[in-house]
């Protein structure tokens, strides 16, 4: 499902070398974090090309991740030395926070030297974490184009806020290979990688058996299961069977059933839930 994937495709090589190439000229970086994996959607090769610059990490999509575990890894990565805020960037929530971050920041940085500049961010994350759903907040308007999938922003481009501030977006950027399997398979759950090359049947498989060792209760109450069975190919069998997603002669429509649990997994609709925990 996950070993033969390509997951350095041409346009993410260009990104790291975008990235490289204007990080001189940006005073901060914004990372967004998809906080439901707050492990596994954090690039260490964004680590390696920011190098010093001042960071805040935006844990987004808190709306679907573990409220509890939201404020476990916040806490974490603060007293790790990071700038952390947690945030809905669909509704809005955290936003006024992050801009007086960056304000103080750029107050901080004015008052080291005698020329005023507009002060210049750049943002980054690995596709679908939500990047383009931050800046239209951020721009306080639909600037930039956004979608559920990974890949919709292609190219660089330069906003300026309504407060002066400038902010330099960037494609989602994956690294060349994972040493962790576990963290390719999270980011696939999530959506940040495309579902056409992944096998969306053991996707969803995988997925169940997640869900059944750690919510158990979230998922019998969101496909009305009577008890988790012994596997997690029963249970699944059992929620197809609970949805009707039968072919002739009753047979389990597999394909189905997976892209409905995948779906509903990342719409939040089987409930809050965080895949890693701190």
């Amino acid at each position: 499902m996950i070993e033969n994937i390509n997951w350095y495709p041409g346009h993410m090589k260009k990104t790291r070398e975008l990235i490289k190439e204007n990080m001189k000229m940006v005073d901060a970086v914004i990372e967004v974090v998809d906080a439901r994996i707050p492990v596994s959607s954090r690039n260490p090769i964004i680590h390696e090309l920011t190098g010093s610059k001042t960071r805040v990490i935006v844990l987004n999509k808190s709306d679907l991740s573990d409220e509890k575990a939201n404020e476990l890894w916040a806490e974490k990565m603060r007293a790790e030395g990071s700038r952390v805020i947690i945030m809905n960037c669909m509704s809005g929530e955290g936003v006024k926070r992050l801009f007086k971050m960056l304000e103080e920041e750029q107050a901080r940085k004015n008052s080291a030297s005698q020329r005023q500049k507009a002060f210049r961010m750049m943002i980054v994350g690995v596709p679908n974490v939500g990047k383009s759903s931050l800046i239209n907040r951020m721009m306080g308007k639909k600037s930039t184009q956004v979608g559920d999938r990974p890949g919709v922003t292609k190219g660089k481009q330069w906003l300026t806020l309504k407060n002066g501030m400038q902010l330099l977006d960037t494609p989602g950027i994956l690294w060349p290979k994972f040493e962790d399997q576990k963290v390719g398979i999270n980011l696939a759950f999530c959506g940040s990688i495309k579902d056409e090359i992944l096998d969306m049947e053991t996707l969803a498989l995988e997925l169940i058996k997640v869900l059944r060792e750690d919510y158990p209760e979230l998922l019998m109450e969101r496909y009305k299961l009577d008890e988790i069975k012994d596997t997690a190919l029963e249970d699944m069998e059992a929620i197809a069977e609970k949805r009707g997603f039968l072919m002739p002669g009753k047979r389990i429509d597999y394909t189905r059933t997976a892209k409905t649990v995948l779906d509903e997994f990342r719409g939040g609709k089987i409930g809050r839930i965080t895949l890693e925990r701190p």
